[in-house]
This record gives structure tokens, C-alpha cells and sequence, in this order.
């Protein structure tokens, strides 16, 4: 079992200031300019250009960003949401992304556990932490969704109490056992230790760490018992001290961190004052390093910035970004650590 530092260890700086990570796919398909080029060409809001991935993740990863979270979208739904998300099935992409990045944590924002057998979520999820060399966090949610539902066999309305029993059965396969004894499924799967089954790989540590996002049906003090995290929702910085507030105070006897993405639209002036736009802001980077000193005055440990409302070419936003802002919220410094069988390639 590893001693090095966690995925989520390496999400908290040592400055008492955020890091900073990058919501996949890296595209500005919600910007202006893109929009109007989609629909004079008639091609679908919401679907991004995934054609250079590979190789911005790359550069991401090598510019130093903490980390890459990708989304879970099941189904593309234009008429009602608009948004495919980050498109690659959410494993296998990830699986990708451990082969092609060193340093960066990998993440999912987040996996709708509701949807998915929990089991093969075990697997795959510690698949991805092995196979990454000990990167990844797992994000779930409980999904928002209701025409999904119906469409996987599963109740909307009971979604929570499917949470719960999911995240149960996910610690439970990710423990490692005495030799011959399997996973304990108490309850409807009736299965116990003596009948010697279980799943494989174990966690590169004692689990994979876990990160609830939003409320996924759970009150906050279950989240605080049961999460390794919390991965909430962007809000202004007097909701965001209320919520970081409460986070800290279920947690003051086991502290854990707190997540956030945030939508920028990060313009070429970097003296351009902040202003909101949808669950983010449009702002220059001067006062973009403002804010985020003052997310991180408020205990938020990772903030996770997603392009797509932007209009600048994505690669110079992630070199303005690198240049000029991450040195001032470094990443916890730990050696590259090469995916499992892949050491030394590139």
C-alpha cells in the first residue's frame, strides 16, 4: 500500500491558498463567437470540439495545473439541458488520461452513482486509481436528470436512499481482507465474506478518496461522515463563506477539503474588473487572483476552472493562466508518479 500523498492531499497547497485544476472537455464552445460559428454551420450547441483533447490535456499537465475533472452525462439531451458534457464515457476516458498525464490528479464531477451498478463502479474507479499511479478522486452525485431514470431502471424519487446504499458497497469492495474472506453485501445482495468473492484491483491506498457533490439527497452531517470531500457548487463569496463555514465545523474533528469548480471567461486585459456570469465570472486575471485568494481565505482547497464560456483560444488562456497565476496558488510538489506499466513512456 502506498505512503506517498493521496489525490486529495495533493489538492491541498501549502500556502493555506487554492489549487487550481481544469474541468474537461478544453474547448470555448459556449462562447460567443463559437456559438454563432455553430449555428451559421448548424452544428449542435452544447458538443465540443474534442479533436486536439489529448494533447491539451497534455499541456495542462505539464503546465502545472493540479488537476483534470471530467463529467458524467450519460445521455445527450438538447432539448432540455443542451450540454453533452465531457463526451468520452467516463472511465474509459479517464483510463486515457492516466496513460497520457504524470502529475495531475484525475477526477470525476461526478460520476452518477445511481445510474451505474456499484460494483463495476468499484472496479473501474480503482482501476483508474492504479492504473494512474494513485491520482484519482472519485466524485459522485446522485444525478438531476429525470428522464434518465426510467431509461436505467431506476427511481427518480429514490435516488438517495441508492446513494447511500452505492457508496456503502463501494467502500466495502475497495477494502483489502484477510486471505480467502470476499466483500460483505449485508441487506438485498445477501452476499457475505466467507463465500470469497471479490473485486480487484485494491486502491493504490486504503480507498479511493471520495467526494460528494452538492447534497446528492444527504443531509451536510452525512456527507461530513461518509465523504472524503466536498465538491460544491460555485456561489458568490458571501453564500460560498456560508456553506465553507458549515463544512468546516462538521468536520472540525476529522478536516477534510473543500472543492469547487467555476465557470471563467478570462479576458485579454488583465486589468478587466470581475463581473458574474453564470455560476462563474468574466473577469482579468488581476482580479482573478483576487478572488481566488479570497476562496482560499475562506477554506475552499481546490478551485476547478472550466473555458467553455470564453472566446480566446483556449491554449493561450491555459499559457496566461500557467504564467501568471499558478505560481501564485502552487500545487503540493510530489514526484511524477507513472502510470502502472508504463513507466518511462511517453
Amino acid at each position: 500500500m502506498s505512503t506517498s500523498p493521496s489525490a486529495l492531499d495533493r489538492l491541498i497547497g501549502t500556502t493555506g491558498r487554492p489549487t487550481i485544476g481544469l474541468e474537461l472537455p478544453l474547448d470555448n464552445d459556449w462562447g460567443a463567437a463559437r456559438l454563432r460559428a455553430d449555428r451559421a454551420a448548424g452544428r449542435p450547441f452544447g458538443v465540443p470540439d474534442l479533436t486536439e483533447h489529448t494533447r491539451l490535456a497534455r499541456l495542462a499537465d505539464e503546465f502545472g495545473f493540479a488537476a483534470l475533472w471530467v463529467r458524467d452525462v450519460p445521455l445527450y439531451d438538447p432539448e432540455h439541458f443542451g450540454d453533452a458534457g465531457s463526451v468520452f464515457e467516463t472511465f474509459t476516458h479517464l483510463g486515457h488520461l492516466a496513460a497520457v498525464t504524470r502529475r495531475a490528479v484525475l477526477g470525476t464531477a461526478a460520476v452518477v452513482l445511481p445510474l451505474r451498478r456499484p460494483l463495476l463502479v468499484a472496479k473501474a474507479a480503482a482501476t483508474v486509481d492504479v492504473l494512474s499511479g494513485g491520482r484519482f478522486v472519485l466524485g459522485l452525485a446522485s444525478g438531476d436528470r429525470p428522464v434518465e431514470y426510467p431509461l436505467f431502471g431506476e427511481d427518480f424519487d429514490h435516488r438517495g436512499a441508492t446513494f447511500r446504499d452505492g457508496v456503502g458497497i463501494l467502500r466495502s469492495a475497495w477494502r483489502a481482507r484477510p486471505s480467502g474472506q470476499g466483500v460483505a453485501l449485508p441487506g438485498g445482495p445477501g452476499l457475505s465474506a466467507d463465500r470469497g468473492l471479490d473485486v480487484l484491483p485494491k486502491p493504490t491506498g486504503a480507498t479511493v478518496p471520495i467526494a460528494v457533490a452538492g447534497h446528492a439527497q444527504q443531509s451536510a452531517a452525512w456527507i461530513a461522515e461518509h465523504a472524503d470531500a466536498s465538491l460544491n457548487y460555485p456561489r458568490p463569496l458571501g453564500a460560498l463563506r456560508l456553506k465553507t463555514r458549515e463544512w468546516q465545523q462538521l468536520t472540525a474533528d476529522r478536516p477534510k477539503p473543500y472543492l469547487t469548480p467555476m465557470q471563467l471567461d478570462l479576458t485579454e486585459d488583465p486589468s478587466v474588473a470581475a463581473t458574474p456570469i453564470r455560476l462563474g465570472l468574466r473577469t482579468g486575471r488581476h482580479a482573478l487572483i483576487a478572488h481566488l485568494r479570497d476562496m482560499g481565505e475562506l477554506g475552499v482547497a481546490h478551485v476547478s476552472l472550466n473555458l467553455r464560456p470564453g472566446d480566446r483560444p483556449v491554449e493561450e488562456v491555459l499559457q496566461e493562466i500557467a504564467e501568471e497565476i499558478l505560481p501564485h496558488f502552487p500545487a503540493t510538489a510530489v514526484p511524477d508518479r507513472p502510470a502502472a506499466g508504463t513507466a518511462g513512456a511517453r
